[in-house]
């Protein structure tokens, strides 16, 4: 009897039954479409921010104790420590690896340019024409690194630096070819398919200032000679400068299997006052949870523990911009499912209680055949969540397709239908339609039979 009153109710009051299923629906189509390019955008929109270069920068922890005094360095210019390479596939061992989306090494130094591939001499730049000094930058490309597991990962600064524009190509991994920066070619008069010859020398002054003297105080390293294969773009200090393969560069400069900076770039969650905090501080619960969330500044404790004699900094500028970002889209996506969750709790309130007055009759007869307020709250209640099912599997139908639309034309990216998001927005809607019913349903419940049936 109880599912044939529940039917009889659809059946004799079709439209309001459509107009309340059709508000759930319009409500339930713009939470799914919130819901599923939030949990879908997030991470292609981290994805996507790896375009603004790496996060975090990774140099030896002698370069980060200054020799000052009275305000000058005193470091010879070319001094510094260096780091091993082979210590690199160790970065893929960490806890948040999937998180590391690429990494190059940079081993930067000056030395002389001659497109004179004949000569043997090696004067200093500017004392014999013909020569100039550049700054010969040395990394990798793509490169394939063997990690401990056994796995390949290929990194290199097309990962890092995505917005790097090449024209041409980029050098082959280990072959004497080079990316000449713009402004360097442009000024040397170079296109693609020169050669030029790149000087193994380096200057060795005691200090920064550097005289006459000392600058003819170098060591002669083995001359290459290396092929341009691309001009380089970046709107940076590279655009003056020839950037060729890490193992080359070693070569000039005669620092095998070391480099001076790694740059890496990670997927991160945005930092809040928890990952603020000084981990130092934490008690062993705040820790394991600070170390278990994908903070830019866990990360960078964990690539220091497998790096030991390296100082890992977050660049800011990036990491910073990317968490505001994502913060604020993330935030705008909530309020847009709050708006309409709201929206279709009052519609569906409206319609509940326009039902309930026009049902005052048959509530009164039926707490006047013996049943209790408990029993005709159910009754309605059971109604509300027949239309909230209905609602939400239609808004769902709808907002996928609505969730595609918008994830394509804004951000690039089509979320996929999911049951997590299906489940999620069946339960919204019928905690929406409880809600919403709650005032109404009540007012039922408290209806005396004897003043309805004699038309008061």
């Amino acid at each position: 009897m109880f599912l044939r009153l529940v039917a009889d109710s659809f059946t004799r009051r079709p439209r309001r039954k459509v107009l309340t299923a059709a508000a759930l629906s319009l409500g339930m189509a713009v939470v799914t479409a919130a819901l599923s390019v939030s949990l879908d955008v997030g991470d292609r929109l981290a994805r996507e921010f790896r375009s603004l270069g790496a996060n975090l920068v990774i140099t030896p922890q002698a370069d980060s104790l200054p020799l000052e005094i009275g305000g000058v360095d005193y470091r010879p210019v070319n001094a510094g420590a260096y780091l091993p390479e082979a210590d690199l596939p160790k970065i893929k061992t960490i806890f948040w690896h999937n998180n590391i989306i690429g990494f190059a090494p940079v081993l930067e130094f000056s030395t002389a340019l001659s497109r004179d591939l004949t000569s043997t001499t090696v004067p200093y730049p500017g004392l014999v024409a013909g020569y100039s000094e550049v700054t010969v930058i040395g990394t990798w490309s793509t490169h394939p690194v063997r990690t401990p597991d056994g796995e390949e990962f290929v990194t290199g600064v097309e990962k890092t630096n995505p917005w790097w524009h090449i024209e041409g190509r980029w050098f082959g991994d280990g072959k004497k070819e080079c990316a000449l920066g713009q402004q360097l070619a442009r000024r040397e008069g170079l296109k693609i398919g020169d050669k030029i010859l790149l000087r193994g020398w380096e200057i060795a002054p005691q200090s920064n200032v550097l005289l006459d003297d000392e600058r003819l105080r170098m060591s002669v390293r083995e001359n290459i000679a290396f092929v341009v294969r691309g001009i380089l773009s970046t709107g940076g200090p590279e655009d003056d400068a020839v950037v060729i393969p890490l193992d080359a560069a070693q070569q000039l400069a005669d620092k095998t299997g070391l480099y001076r900076t790694l740059y890496v770039s990670a997927l991160t969650k945005p930092e809040d006052d928890f990952a603020r905090r000084d981990p130092s501080t934490m008690n062993a619960a705040d820790l394991e949870r600070w170390s278990c969330t994908p903070y830019i500044s866990s990360i960078a404790a964990s690539i220091k523990e497998v790096l030991p004699g390296t100082d890992v900094r977050v660049i800011r500028r990036v990491a910073e911009g990317e968490g505001t970002i994502l913060t604020r889209v993330q935030t705008l996506l909530w309020l847009v499912t709050l708006a309409a969750l709201l929206a279709a709790a009052l519609a569906v309130g409206a319609s509940s209680a326009a039902s309930v007055i026009e049902r005052r009759t048959e509530i009164g007869l039926m707490k006047a055949l013996g049943a209790g307020s408990g029993t005709v709250g159910f009754l309605l209640a059971a109604e509300q969540l027949v239309l909230a099912f209905v609602g939400g599997g239609i808004g769902y139908s709808l907002g996928t397709f609505l969730a595609r639309l918008v994830g394509q034309k804004i951000f690039g990216v089509t979320p996929e239908p999911s049951l997590l998001v299906l489940a999620a927005v069946l339960a919204l809607a019928a905690i929406v339609t409880l809600l919403g019913s709650a005032i109404p349903l009540r007012r039922a419940s408290r209806y005396e039979p004897a003043p309805i049936l004699r038309g008061e």
